[in-house]
């Protein structure tokens, strides 16, 4: 009886999401989930971690190979994304919230020396060719114009810079992701229209630990369940 009540609100909950999604303020349940990190995390976001699963991303040793480089975080949120990198005079963190994130953070988020640049849903406000290395993590599902802001990262990037993209795929549309990314859209939009470097894909680690796969190099993807795409490609064009 338990196990079909289960099923009875699971089936709810795959009615309803449409709707949900529909009505929801993208925007607001950004914030909410911001404020309630910032608040758990005692008014200071952690974000030594992202150390660890940039080098990773990018199967570096240390932040030497963006020494002098101009660096951009697409969707970085408040957190400091880019905190960790000291080798690059130039870190900006791109975000459609970004002004937002500073009237309500601000006194952290000038701790991170990074640059916070407020994008809109259509353009990014920087020159074409400006950026050398291009950071996205978990991000691309949030934008509303998916093939458009694809579009817009390409611009940016200069020609032979880099482009390093963490991707959740095939998860379901809410809210807050109104994208739900598979790996046919990422190449036909992004990944097509550069060079591939590398390509990793894997089902998710446990909870808490989503990116263990990557971590120890044990990849195994069931193909159109949900897993994380981890890629590295260069500007040709």
């Amino acid at each position: 009886m338990k196990e079909n009540n289960l099923q009875i609100l699971k089936l709810l909950k795959e009615l309803v999401r449409p709707f949900y999604n529909k009505f929801a303020n993208k925007y607001a349940t950004e914030l909410g989930y911001w404020k309630k990190n910032y608040l758990k995390e005692g008014k200071n976001f952690e974000n030594s971690f992202y150390e660890k699963i940039f080098l990773n991303l990018t199967q570096e040793r240390d932040d030497q190979f963006l020494t002098n480089k101009v660096i951009a975080d697409f969707g970085c949120g408040p957190r400091g994304s880019l905190k960790w990198i000291k080798s690059a005079p130039t870190k900006i963190g791109i975000d459609v919230l970004t002004d937002q994130y500073l009237n309500l953070f601000g006194d952290n988020m000038l701790t991170h020396d990074m640059l916070y640049l407020k994008s809109t849903e259509n353009i990014i406000p920087l020159p074409s060719s400006y950026v050398d290395v291009m950071f996205t993590l978990n991000a691309l599902d949030h934008v509303d114009n998916f093939p458009l802001m694809c579009h817009e990262i390409i611009r940016v990037i200069k020609k032979g810079g880099l482009f390093y993209g963490s991707f959740n795929l095939e998860e379901k549309a809410t809210s807050a992701e109104p994208q739900q990314l598979t790996e046919k859209i990422i190449h036909k939009y992004l990944l097509d229209k550069m060079e591939v470097l590398s390509y990793r894909i894997t089902n998710k680690g446990p909870q808490g630990d989503i990116f263990k796969p990557l971590y120890e190099n044990k990849l195994h993807y069931d193909q159109g369940t949900e897993g994380i795409l981890w890629v590295k490609a260069t500007k040709i064009r």
